[in-house]
């Protein structure tokens, strides 16, 4: 796109109602970054209030319909990704203002590739938007999605602002001056790394917001004399003051601009660990979480609930990033243990309690947790959720090795639909918990290494075979029966194991999708055929009766950044596992020359990787094993010059056939053959951006 062009986005693809933004730079120097911001605008072109405002410390919507994504490193720089989730935008909003703010006199003239990108629900990139020159300005408008009709459009607008975020933010309605007070609290709470540094940042804002005596004499009622010093303790337990009304008397402080903060620095562990002074391997190091104490599943609960909740508080972004899903606000934490709550003649004590102070108001959530295979049962969580509704807390949150699957429930409760307030109920798995600390300890960073060894520890405890925190785990009872009903052809159509196997298979999906993510840094979601429909029990219906009639089972996995969908199949006829991937011809070129590329790309991937040839308007093309196509690379060519619509490359593996999680499991066979193919094969393969200036994508510019 050139600047101030737009384009409707239901003309680029049918899956827009969804979609993500990404904003990329590259740094000669290697350290240059910037924040993104969101702001939803009325058609006043003002936001409604202050909470239209998305960024560092704002970053999720309530509705969904707007989240800042984390930031991905690229080879010289950083892109940062933006979720819309256009079909949960208020009516009330008329458009919605994509930019990026640099600080402490920086400006974007210092960043090469000024870039924004938009991809749909599926990942194709539509448009691409590059912004020219920047200069000296320390913000930029990159780009807004606005509504015409019932269509949503985007416009590329490269408009930069030399007064910051600040003066942007406030061109469009938002106060500063309040802002500047929650920035200051938010950033003693949950980035100062000690005590004297809190005491700095707040003695700085206080410096800042103060009328200077010299100038404007002594403030209203404060006698002569010093300044008092702030205190530590009452700054990390500060709440920013009430709004003042348009009308409310007396003179209004400026807005005082302050660099906004921006992403933590990372700060990790040492990749090789220092050598151990132990005189052999009998010796363990003493660990913050010990596990070999525990004796019993209750033990296992209370022990993992206790390190979870308190490595949240003292983690703070961690604590953030695991409760902004359940729509609980960014403030203050605190967490407790075992607290006891009325409920008729007896009194019940959830595992944990979660409290977060924001603005003076509180968010207050009960958690169920469950460790190895025990189930969540029904009758506890219903008495949570009734306590909550009649205390009115906010959210009951289970935790289980389980993994919920889409429109169905873990425990069904009765929800009380006449009571005024309504308790959300939200499941966690302990995947994603490790997960999300996967993420920070070795690809974001929390900014502490004190911190982030914290997070090393809590990652040990979940990873240790004694906590009983593992993630899914077993197949489940229908597993070995459905697999003999399929080797002797007697399972039929509709048998209800059939659909226990396939939830249990999407289930496991998932966790490859959390465990992948983890590693990677990236988001790997379940990609979903929009033919197979958008009901998810009448998509596993089909797809139990799939397993029926072929004996196969398959996923598509979304790794960003990939060239194609990752794809898993189990057949449980021949117990084989391949896991491939779809690559698209270039556009450009001759056959031969992208047959030899593609071998030189491979040269390190296993010799037994399948590479088949797709031919257009056929079922299949010339295929062979690298080690056979290494030699002659023509051999990839079809006879008779059929056009050649792209490359499939496979990997076979034999499947596990126990159900739980040994060695010889059908779980740990997947989650292998998953880190094997990506790791041997896709990590080879161009990205998607080497797909964007083709002649579809010229057209749209």
């Amino acid at each position: 796109m050139t600047k101030g062009s737009n384009t409707a986005l239901s003309a680029l693809s049918e899956n827009t109602g969804s979609v993500i933004v990404s904003l990329g730079w590259s740094s000669p120097a290697g350290d240059g970054d910037a924040d993104v911001s969101v702001l939803l605008l009325g058609q006043d072109g003002k936001v409604r209030s202050d909470a239209d405002f998305y960024f560092y410390n704002n970053p999720v919507a309530a509705d969904g319909s707007v989240q800042l994504l984390d930031k991905t490193p690229t080879e010289d720089g950083n892109e940062d990704r933006i979720g819309f989730d256009l079909t949960a935008v208020p009516p009330e909003v008329d458009r919605m203002v994509v930019a990026a703010s640099r600080y402490e006199g920086a400006h974007f003239g210092e960043l090469d590739d000024l870039r924004v990108t938009l991809s749909d629900a599926v990942g194709e990139t539509l448009l691409r938007f590059a912004v020219g020159d920047a200069g000296t300005v320390s913000a930029i408008i990159f780009g807004e999605l606005y509504r015409r009709g019932a269509d949503w459009k985007f416009r590329s607008v490269g408009q930069g602002y030399d007064s910051g975020l600040a003066g942007l933010a406030t061109d469009f309605g938002v106060d500063i001056d309040d802002d500047t007070e929650t920035a200051v609290e938010d950033m003693t709470v949950e980035d100062m790394a000690s005590e004297d540094m809190a005491v700095e940042a707040m003695a700085d804002s206080a410096t800042a917001a103060a009328p200077d005596p010299a100038e404007n004499g002594q403030p209203a009622g404060m006698p002569p004399g010093p300044a008092p010093e702030p205190d530590p303790a009452a700054s990390l337990d500060a709440v920013p003051g009430p709004r003042r009304s348009a009308d409310e008397d007396g003179p209004r402080k400026p807005a005082t601009p302050t660099r906004p903060r921006t992403a933590k620095k990372k700060a990790s562990l040492p990749v090789t660990p220092p050598k151990s002074l132990a005189e052999n391997d009998s010796w363990k190091p003493a660990r913050l979480f010990p596990v070999s104490a525990l004796k019993s599943d209750r033990d296992r609960e209370m022990r993992a609930t206790s390190v979870l909740l308190s490595v949240m508080t003292q983690v703070p972004r961690f604590g953030r990033r695991l409760t902004a899903a359940f729509g609980a606000p960014s403030g203050r934490m605190e967490t407790f243990t075992e607290v006891s709550l009325p409920h008729g003649d007896t009194p019940r004590r959830p595992d944990g309690v979660i409290r977060i102070e924001r603005a003076g108001k509180l968010w207050t959530a009960l958690v169920e947790t469950k460790t190895n295979g025990n189930a969540l049962r029904a009758d506890q969580v219903q008495a949570y959720m009734d306590i909550a509704a009649r205390r009115g807390y906010e959210a009951v949150i289970t935790l289980s090795n389980d993994v919920a699957l889409e429109g169905s429930p873990l425990v069904d409760v009765k929800i009380d639909r006449r009571r005024k307030h309504q308790v959300a109920m939200w499941h966690l798995s302990w995947a994603e918990v490790a997960h999300q600390a996967q993420l920070l300890i070795r690809h974001e960073g929390v900014g502490n290494a004190a911190r982030t060894w914290l997070l090393q520890e809590l990652l040990h405890y979940l990873q240790h075979e004694n906590s009983g925190c593992h993630g899914f785990q077993n197949m489940g009872s229908a597993w070995v029966p459905v697999r003999n009903g399929i080797s002797d052809e007697t399972l039929c159509q509709g048998d209800p194991r059939a659909l226990e196997v396939v939830e249990s298979w999407e289930r496991l999906v998932r966790q490859v999708c959390l465990r992948l993510g983890g590693e990677l840094g990236q988001k790997v979601l379940p990609a979903q055929r929009a033919r197979r429909g958008s009901d998810p029990e009448a998509r596993r219906a089909q797809l139990a009766d799939r397993l029926c009639v072929e004996g196969r089972l398959q996923a598509e996995l979304r790794v960003e950044q990939a060239p194609g969908l990752l794809t898993i199949g189990a057949d449980l006829r021949t117990g084989r596992l391949r896991t491939s991937i779809e690559i698209p011809a270039p556009e450009q070129g001759y056959p031969l020359t992208w047959a030899k590329r593609l071998v030189r790309r491979l040269a390190e991937a296993p010799a037994d990787l399948h590479v088949e040839t797709l031919v257009a308007g056929e079922t299949g093309g010339p295929r062979g094993t690298l080690e056979r196509l290494r030699p002659e690379p023509a051999d990839m060519l079809p006879k008779g010059g059929a056009a050649i619509t792209g490359f499939r490359l496979s990997l076979f593996k034999n499947m596990g056939s126990s159900r739980g999680n040994a060695e010889s499991s059908f779980i740990r066979s997947v989650d292998d053959a998953v880190h094997r193919f990506y790791t041997t094969v896709m990590v080879h393969l161009d990205g998607p951006a080497a797909r964007r200036t083709g002649a579809r994508e010229r057209a749209r510019v």
